[in-house]
């Protein structure tokens, strides 16, 4: 259950489903492409997790793809103004901060399955919605975290609270969040859907144990981004090829290790507006710093 957190690392700074050959007719298209992943700092899980995606992306668009590792999310935006990195696979918080601090063009969006984000209380609390969370304590995951931390925000900040002082919101990261809640050591947890049933899964509960008081709808999706630097037909093609030939680039994104959280997902065109949501939480909670150009 790994999350991205990044905001200290930003402060520091298409016709079938097949295999489609290249027949383009654009002269300015690359020889190769440079691939990144903006939370995989090790080369070896790059590979470990991306390379089935990596290689049906390479025969997807007749074009070479080689893996550019990142150390962190800083160098993955800093890569991409410098004309290092090509194509970027970015969470929606990410892709928010990048998006403001580069021309960066977002090519597709990434759904997840039941990507969500919910707030939920054990058995006989009598918090019986997210309003009354005022004075209580919210465990939450890392700092950043889409499904983590910015959803049950925007949660509570639809309850009509404010996340800086209606309450005592914890960061605890995924583990440390989840034991807090079950050892009652917080009056309420926030995070992701796939992670509550993850959670009633290992302890052989069921949602009347923690029930749940507020569900966000499905979240931003995640985003890969290109370059600005590329000719702006091979950018419009290569979404073209993406989209067409999904069902093959999923089902080899879906093969890692920690990419399994995206089988059953579609790639989609991307719509800038779909991450507000994440711009407004960035602001309630006084970080709109970090988004602004």
């Amino acid at each position: 259950m790994k999350r991205r957190n990044f905001i200290g690392y930003t402060l520091l700074f298409i016709t079938s489903c097949s295999a489609t050959t290249n027949n383009s007719k654009i002269e300015n298209k690359p020889e190769k492409l440079r691939f990144a992943v903006t939370d995989v700092v090790e080369e070896r899980k790059l590979k470990r997790d991306y390379e089935a995606f990596r290689a049906a992306l390479e025969e997807v668009l007749a074009t070479k793809i080689e893996f550019f590792p990142v150390e962190s999310f800083a160098m993955a935006a800093a890569a991409l103004q410098l004309n290092q990195v090509d194509l970027l696979l970015a969470g929606p918080s990410e892709y928010v901060v990048i998006n403001s601090r580069t021309n960066a063009i977002p090519l597709v969006a990434v759904t997840r399955p039941n990507y969500r984000a919910v707030i939920a209380v054990p058995a006989g609390s009598p918090i019986k919605s997210a309003a009354q969370l005022k004075g209580k304590t919210l465990a939450l995951s890392d700092i950043g975290s889409t499904s983590g931390h910015l959803g049950p925000t925007k949660l509570l900040m639809e309850a009509g609270l404010d996340p800086q002082s209606d309450l005592k919101i914890m960061m605890l990261g995924d583990d440390g969040s989840l034991e807090n809640f079950k050892q009652g050591k917080v009056d309420a947890w926030g995070g992701s859907a796939v992670d509550y049933q993850y959670f009633l899964d290992t302890e052989s509960a069921s949602e009347n144990d923690f029930p749940i008081l507020a569900k966000t709808d499905l979240l931003p999706s995640d985003v890969i981004i290109v370059s600005n630097k590329l000719d702006s037909q091979a950018i419009e093609e290569y979404k073209n090829l993406i989209v067409n030939n999904q069902d093959k680039l999923i089902t080899a994104l879906a093969k890692g290790e920690y990419t399994k959280k995206y089988k059953g997902s579609k790639l989609v065109a991307a719509n800038d507006k779909d991450y507000d949501l994440i711009r407004d939480v960035y602001q309630a909670i006084g970080e709109g710093d970090i988004i602004s150009e």
